[in-house]
């Protein structure tokens, strides 16, 4: 891009480039565009100090998860052979750095350049003019405990910018039956100002439209079943409950958490209990890395899972299992507004946002989840009481520290205890493969310390299933079930993807809509 604006302009404009110009950096990966841009520069005659100045003014930096992929470390020895110009520059950043903070008595949490490697993070965080985070509760991790000693330097840099999804593709276009149905109730000014959706509130008391909403969601049901018939062969029951959780596949995530909780219902089943809980269908949609083996093992279980309530003629039919293959676009499309509940079960203080769980809160599902990411802003805009809310939170968790005990949870819960030893016992089979004997010591295993369990699976277990069979026995009441979905709709407002870039373009890009003046 710099080079295409010199073809066509004099050095003498670069003031105006960089009054003109932002970028947005998503997490690390391309955070190596710093040290390029004040590369370019310099060469072209710039001071080292004017061109990170420039950089300053120019790049902004978002945060998309705490994970350890999106903090990228580069060995120094690697980065510079591969790319020597680039690594100088970042060199000189560190100097001025040491230089600026040098008196401090510990500088090991901000030096870029630290025990060989370079800390992108850190230096996206000095050389940016703005840093954030895409959910309050994420924001507070990155400046709280992430990026605690940038932000006591730099408090003024941070800000939240609560991720956003777009209406026009996940209602107008994906679920053309609930669109309409808005539409016909408060016209369709909602499609560019997703604000104007609270408008269908006042009509949750209606019956007649609380019908009419549940008769959009089992027609949904309905194409979702006949897609699934056509892509994957499985013949899905539409009347049933829809329990659904697609997302990356990740240990964070816990799906494994998930197929736990069915491994019980299906026991409890089995054992005469539970005996009043509706039908219900679990789907599952996602992908992973194809070297992540913790990954495949989760997704080798969910299907041994399904295998066997589908073999089983005493719940076959009360209950069944879906993990669709090669989860996509045209495939989501159908999955969000066919949803009766959105499982978003990650560990507290580990999901950033999630997209996700706004697409199913607009499209009239609950939200079966932790105070995690985006969810906390959605229980909070809905109602906790229109949702179902489980699990240990960020506070409770850091007070933990090491002294969580999986084993000690194992043994004094039968009922968990009977479903982790699924993954030893021989009820399922893992095809002789030991994945699922990987999976029992990465919950359980001695050797691996504080480190066992490291997502707290067993912790949550025994309020997840409560949460979720409540939310099961829930949907037996139809028309109260429905109003509990139609709230979600109703404040799902301030989730769409329009209010997140106006706030961009205010706060971090200074630009305003055309016609309008930036301040």
């Amino acid at each position: 891009m710099l080079n295409r604006y010199w073809k066509t302009h004099h050095a003498k404009d670069m003031e105006q480039f960089v009054a003109q110009t932002a970028i947005q950096l998503n997490d690390t990966h391309p955070v190596v565009a710093i040290p390029e841009f004040i590369r370019l520069v310099t060469n072209r005659g710039t001071s080292f100090e004017d061109a990170f100045l420039m950089a300053g003014d120019i790049f902004s930096y978002t945060n998309h998860t705490i994970m350890a992929e999106a903090l990228e470390r580069w060995d120094k020895r690697f980065f510079k052979d591969l790319l020597p110009d680039v690594y100088s520059i970042i060199k000189k950043i560190n100097k001025r750095l040491l230089k600026e903070f040098g008196g401090d008595e510990d500088i090991s949490e901000i030096e870029i350049i630290h025990n060989d490697q370079i800390h992108m993070a850190r230096l996206a965080v000095y050389c940016c003019a703005y840093v954030n985070g895409v959910a309050e509760i994420h924001t507070d991790l990155l400046k709280y405990r992430e990026l605690k000693a940038w932000y006591k330097r730099y408090p003024e840099k941070f800000q939240n910018k609560t991720n956003g999804v777009a209406q026009r593709r996940w209602i107008a276009l994906s679920n053309r039956e609930f669109a309409s149905l808005i539409t016909e109730k408060i016209g369709d000014g909602w499609v560019k100002d997703f604000s104007q959706i609270a408008g269908i509130e006042p009509y949750i008391g209606d019956d007649g439209f609380v019908a009419a909403f549940g008769k959009v969601k089992h027609q949904r049901k309905v194409k979702l079943a006949k897609y699934i018939k056509r892509r994957d062969g499985f013949k899905v029951d539409p009347r049933t409950v829809f329990d659904i959780q697609i997302k990356r596949l990740h240990e964070y995530k816990r799906q494994l958490l998930n197929a736990f909780s069915i491994m019980d219902f299906y026991f409890r089943m089995k054992d005469g209990e539970l005996k009043d809980l509706p039908a219900i269908t679990f789907i599952f949609g996602s992908k992973a890395a194809p070297g992540y083996y913790i990954a495949k093992a989760i997704i080798k279980y969910i299907n041994e899972v399904a295998r066997l309530i589908d073999s089983d003629p005493d719940i076959k039919g009360r209950m069944a299992v879906y993990f669709v293959s090669n989860y996509d676009v045209p495939y989501a499309e159908k999955l969000f507004p066919a949803a009766d509940i959105s499982e978003q079960i990650s560990t507290a203080g580990t999901e950033a946002s999630g997209t996700g769980n706004m697409k199913f809160m607009m499209n009239g599902a609950v939200t079966l989840g932790t105070f995690d990411g985006a969810n906390v802003e959605i229980f909070r805009a809905a109602g906790e009481e229109n949702n179902y809310v489980f699990g240990a939170r960020v506070e409770e968790l850091e007070a933990m520290g090491d002294s969580y005990n999986p084993r000690k949870i194992y043994k004094n819960n039968p009922r968990l205890k009977r479903v982790v030893d699924t993954l030893v016992d021989g009820t399922l089979s893992d095809s002789g493969t030991g994945m699922f004997q990987s999976l029992y010591d990465t919950l359980l295993s001695k050797e691996r310390g504080p480190h066992a369990d490291q997502y707290k699976v067993l912790l949550d277990f025994e309020d997840y299933t409560e949460k979720k069979l409540r939310a099961f026995m829930d949907c037996r009441d139809s028309m109260a079930f429905w109003r509990k979905s139609l709230y979600n709709v109703a404040r799902s407002g301030r989730f769409s993807s329009d209010r997140c870039i106006l706030e961009y373009a205010a706060d971090i890009w200074k630009v305003a809509p055309e016609g309008e003046t930036a301040e």
